[in-house]
């Protein structure tokens, strides 16, 4: 990875540029053809955190706000399954 890559913050963050492939990319193409917009950005959120958690300096944090958005989306199918 070149350092201005590196660098950049904010359009090319090294947490969200991991094995060749922006986790943007890589989250967009996940939720393509998700039929319900809550289950697509509550999963999006859960991987993003999985996904950057070992290059950030508190992954136990970014684990921990993908058990959120775990709990959440459980919480949200569970509801939606009742209905």
């Amino acid at each position: 990875m070149s350092k201005e890559l590196s660098k950049d913050m904010v359009n090319h963050p090294s947490h969200y540029n991991q094995g060749g492939i922006e986790a943007i990319d890589a989250l967009n193409a996940m939720v393509t053809g998700y039929e319900d917009a809550v289950d697509a950005s509550l999963s999006w959120q859960i991987v993003k955190y999985i996904w950057r958690h070992p290059f950030k300096d508190k992954p136990l944090e970014d684990v921990k706000k993908a058990q959120f958005y775990l709990n959440k989306l459980i919480e949200y199918l569970e509801k939606e399954e009742k209905e």
